[in-house]
Parts: structure tokens; sequence; C-alpha cells
């Protein structure tokens, strides 16, 4: 059994001299090889939130249902991690960088984001998967979008997964699956490493990431 989250950092605008857009865009994913790795992982985001985010009973005005990377303070990212630090999981990553891709983005987004999911799950080696491969990527794509991205990804890798294993993609809110907002966490430490040279939260999980390449090279 392969459990992969998928989660984004940054934005795909194109004119990168506009206040807010970022110069890169990072899609990230959290590979998982079993169920119990996958249930462990989920208790540390549950015991983070609990202990860290919720804190004591008199600050519980403070309902955060989530772990986000840019909302998410250096102290209870570390929290977390010491918690998943015995946990076997990897991580694989796929930088854009914008400034030398910018023509392309004005054509069609929803192209790019599709290719550079694909170019992220090709660099996992799924080709003696057993089982099944589940793909759960956070929701932020309308419906036609969604089937328009399913299609494409079960295209491309119907060559590289053997034949006998299915591909299963959800896409669930972040809040709804805390997989999602671990590998969120990872997701956004990989992006500020590149786009403030802030490596901080990077070098806590750094010996995790299998695979690190920028786009175009």
């Amino acid at each position: 059994m392969h459990y992969l989250y998928l989660d984004e950092s940054g934005d795909l605008g194109h004119d990168l001299e506009k206040a807010g857009t970022s110069r890169y865009f990072v899609i990230t994913i959290l590979e998982l090889g079993n169920l119990a790795a996958k249930v462990a992982i989920e208790k540390a985001v549950e015991r983070t939130l609990k202990n860290k985010v919720h804190g004591k009973r008199k600050q519980r005005r403070d309902r955060s249902t989530e772990l986000k990377g840019s909302r998410t303070v250096s102290a209870v990212k570390q929290h977390f991690y010491r918690h998943v630090a015995g946990i076997p999981f990897n991580l694989y990553t796929t930088i854009l960088d914008k400034a030398r891709f910018t023509n392309h983005l004005q054509l069609n987004k929803n192209r790019v984001y599709n290719f550079l999911t694909y170019l992220v799950l090709k660099s996992i080696p799924l080709e003696h998967a057993e089982g099944q491969v589940i793909l759960t990527l956070d929701r932020s794509k309308s419906k036609p979008e969604i089937r328009k991205l399913d299609a494409y990804l079960l295209n491309q890798l119907e060559s590289k997964i053997p034949p006998q294993v299915p591909l299963i993609i959800n896409h669930n809110y972040s809040h709804e699956n805390k997989l999602v907002q671990a590998v969120d966490l990872f997701s956004w430490g990989i992006y500020r490493k590149y786009e403030e040279g802030d490596q901080e939260w990077y070098d806590v999980f750094r010996e995790r990431i299998i695979s690190e390449s920028m786009y175009p090279k």
C-alpha cells in the first residue's frame, strides 16, 4: 500500500512585479508505505493541535482545526516533528522558478499545475507498488478542473504503476485531512528556503527529502 499526500506553496501568478506574487511555486508529496505510519502521523497532528494550538482551557477561544505552514510558528512545527521523527516517511518536491517560466503561465495555469504534479509523482518509485496507490490532494480546484487533473494523472501514470495496482485519487479539504496538513507544513518549509532564503524549518526535516528538483532545470 502506498499513501501519497500532496500540497503546494506559493502561487502561479505570472506578474512577478505585483505585490504578493511569489517567485517560486512548490509542489510536495508526502509518501507513506503502510497504514501504521499514516495513523501515527495523524495522531501527531492531533496531539500538536491539542497541546500547542488549542492550548490550555482558558485559551481555547482559538478553535483552529488545522495546522497550516504559513501561520504555524516555529516552536509548534518543532513540536510536531518531534512526534514524527521516528515514523518512516519520505518527501518528494518540485520547485517551479517562475522567473524562467512566466510566459507559459499566462497561457494555462491549470495545465502547468497538472504537469508539475506529474513531475513530482514521476520521481516516486512506484514501479513495484503493491496493493493500492492512494493519492490525496488538497482540494483547491473546481469539479471540472478536478476531473481533468485526475484523467491526466491516470493517463500519465498508467505505464509507471503495475497494471494490477489501482490508482485512487482523492481531493480533501485540508481541515478534513490530517495528512494534508502535515505535507502543508513540509511544503511551506521548502517554499521558504527558495522564496526567502529561510532554512530554519527546512533544515529540521531535510533528511526526509528523497527528491528536490527545480523546474525548468
